[in-house]
């Protein structure tokens, strides 16, 4: 059986990590094999955002890299879907796994789907209700032409049932707690980075910033001097900088200089920024992903978009979403008092996410989809 998984960007290889190994272990049991052939697009091209995480989740390589790199959205999707059709063609797979909201997800799902080709959406059912960013487009119409929806959240779930895809979807558990707990003692055990910056655990904060809409214009300049208030609070903050942010940085912000608390460092590998975040006061990011790695270890989090896809976090009382300046660096302030005890943190995060078993049921619904595909004898 056949499987084409189409990947590109940073949080993809860590969803398909948990589920390579879940794929090995399925091929060790008695079922009929998976042949899982790994896609990469390109979209993700730096080596500290892509061959980094390859090297240290233990991905398969890519049988096959597209290269597309940066673009506008629109020429970006259109080389990836010329690339990915070709290959269809000719690897004639059982199905096509996309993973998340990017441009590599939803080239992905329109390839095989304009091909006859059942494709399965791992974290299908997101919503922001946010249309004017791009991944909820690409969201939207990814979960509405995919035939396999893998919800995972039960709210998710019920975004589905309520776009009448309840049908072809079912909720496995979020594949990326799988991958927290799973790497999280190799992580404590091999990074270096809180010696390298010369950190103490529970003195410092971490911040990410990517988001278009943060990253430009004067909403990159009022983030930047939030991030200085925070900084100068006497919180120092570790603000390892997405080439995008490095690109507008670089052209300039007129007037804006880093605070001396605020250090701007290099794109951090998976394993350090799991320590980093785990070992932190408080991180401020406007990353999906990082929302609930944060939640999974513990750490307070400030979303600094003004919604989230993730309304769990918030209701586990891990998250709060602003880009109001007061709100912010009050919540900055009381980020230790607002820590969730770890026994209620952790019903709490099981009853949203589930058990950290979600790779397999992800690939036991992939396994029954390939059965019923694959030709009678």
């Amino acid at each position: 059986m056949k499987l084409v998984s189409v990947v590109g960007a940073r949080p993809q290889f860590v969803k398909i990590a948990p589920v390579s190994r879940a794929i090995a272990a399925h091929n060790a049991g008695a079922g009929a094999p998976i042949e899982d052939v790994i896609v990469h697009t390109g979209q993700h091209y730096d080596p500290g955002m892509s061959d980094v995480f390859f090297e240290e989740l233990g991905i398969p390589r890519a049988a096959h890299h597209l290269g597309v790199g940066s673009a506008p959205h629109g020429a970006q999707t259109a080389r990836m879907m010329l690339g990915l059709e070709s290959l269809l063609l000719e690897l004639k797979p059982g199905a096509v796994v996309v993973y998340g909201d990017t441009n590599s997800t939803i080239a992905g799902a329109l390839a095989a789907a304009k091909l006859h080709l059942p494709v399965v959406h791992v974290e299908a059912g997101l919503r922001s209700f946010n249309r004017r960013m791009p991944e909820e487009i690409n969201r939207i119409a990814t979960d509405h032409i995919s035939d396999l929806l893998l919800a995972p959240t039960p709210t998710a779930l019920r975004h589905l049932q309520s776009e009448d895809l309840g049908e072809r979807s079912t909720f496995t558990g979020d594949v990326m707690l799988d991958a927290v707990r799973h790497n999280l003692g190799l992580a404590e055990s091999r990074s270096r980075v809180l010696a390298t910056f010369g950190l103490e655990p529970g003195g410092y904060g971490v911040v990410t910033l990517h988001r278009a809409e943060n990253t430009s214009g004067e909403r990159l300049r009022s983030a930047l001097d939030l991030l200085n208030a925070v900084a100068a609070r006497g919180l120092p903050l570790v603000f390892p900088v997405h080439p995008r942010t490095q690109a507008m940085l670089a052209a300039g912000v007129e007037g804006w200089r880093a605070d001396p608390g605020l250090r701007l460092v290099a794109v951090q590998g998976y394993l350090d920024m799991l320590k980093l975040l785990r070992h932190a006061r408080l991180v401020l990011t406007d990353s999906g992903g990082l929302q609930k790695e944060a939640l999974f270890l513990g750490t307070p989090c400030i979303t600094l978009r003004e919604e989230t896809e993730w309304p769990e976090t918030v209701e586990a009382g891990g998250n709060v979403v602003t880009v109001d300046p007061a709100r912010v660096l009050a919540a900055a302030d009381r980020a230790d008092a607002s820590r969730v005890p770890e026994a209620a943190l952790r019903t709490r995060i099981e009853s949203a996410f589930g058990d950290g078993d979600a790779a397999g049921r992800v690939v036991a619904e992939i396994a029954r989809l390939l059965a019923r595909r694959a030709p009678s004898r």
